[in-house]
């Protein structure tokens, strides 16, 4: 299966941000791919909730949810999106993190919404609280489609080894985690644990992610590491996109996966146990 991952530098204006993903995909299909994969907040990277509250819309309004299916219908491909900020009408205000994966007739076959939310203290200098922006998703989702089980991820949930361990005890063959990827924690961690995931399950993981300093018109830039991966189900990086963005195109081997899981069959091997106390 020819596949691209799109890795983006978006601002926080979402009209801005489409034609530019919109062309990339139109790139993507011109080079033969028939799945394409987005990053992380693929409509609006922002760090101000009152500004996201102003260019944010929900999901049967969002101008880049309707774009994008409208474009996967036309070049008949698989599409994930790798997730968009929406509103969601909760009494709090919080937004939905969504990952949407989309068939070759433009139709929404699943959602997943990030069930971890990035609360931290990287640094002194940088800190983040996901979850005053963003309610938590409850639920782990995984997606047939005509190539493969796709089990959904995104970002933060990657540091997270049981709910991949979970997808893929449900069927997932490939594991997607697109992502917005902290600098500091994207070089300490991001290839490590990427591969982790892979060795772990057998799976192929795709990572699209976005990448370099945001532009912003209403707070402070943000940047991003970059690196989008694919990593085969041995653990092999098969990609590396380094820190520029555009199309970046892989060739996924199914058979792949089942030979990984043949030579170490850690999914049948498991078992559950008690303690410790």
């Amino acid at each position: 299966m020819k596949t691209a991952l799109l890795q983006l530098n978006v601002s926080d204006d979402p009209g801005q941000n489409l034609p530019v993903t919109r062309a990339y995909l139109r790139e993507a299909v011109e080079a033969g791919a028939r799945f394409v994969l987005t990053p992380e907040v693929t409509n609006c990277i922002s760090t101000s909730r009152s500004h996201q509250n102003t260019v944010l819309q929900r999901e049967d309004e969002d101008q880049t949810l309707a774009a994008l299916r409208a474009d996967a219908a036309e070049f008949g491909i698989w599409l994930v999106i790798g997730s968009l900020g929406l509103k969601t009408g909760d009494a709090d205000g919080r937004f939905a993190n969504r990952c949407f994966v989309i068939d070759p007739q433009g139709e929404i076959i699943a959602r997943y919404d990030k069930i971890h939310m990035f609360d931290v203290d990287v640094t002194p200098e940088e800190t983040w609280r996901e979850s005053e922006g963003y309610r938590p998703g409850g639920e782990a989702v995984v997606a047939q489609t005509e190539f493969g089980t796709l089990g959904l991820s995104i970002c933060y949930d990657l540091r997270f080894p049981k709910l991949h361990a979970a997808l893929a005890g449900a069927g997932a063959q490939i594991l997607t985690v697109p992502a917005a990827f902290s600098p500091v924690t994207g070089a300490a961690h991001w290839h490590t644990l990427l591969r982790a995931r892979a060795i772990e399950t057998g799976c192929f993981v795709l990572a699209p992610a976005q990448t370099g300093t945001h532009a912003s018109v209403r707070n402070k830039t943000r940047s991003t590491y970059g690196h989008s991966l694919v990593i085969a189900p041995w653990g092999e990086i098969q990609m590396d996109a380094g820190t520029a963005p555009g199309v970046y195109m892989t060739d996924l081997d199914m058979g792949q996966v089942e030979a990984a899981r043949a030579r170490v069959p850690s999914l049948q091997n498991a078992r559950s146990f008690d303690g410790p106390k």
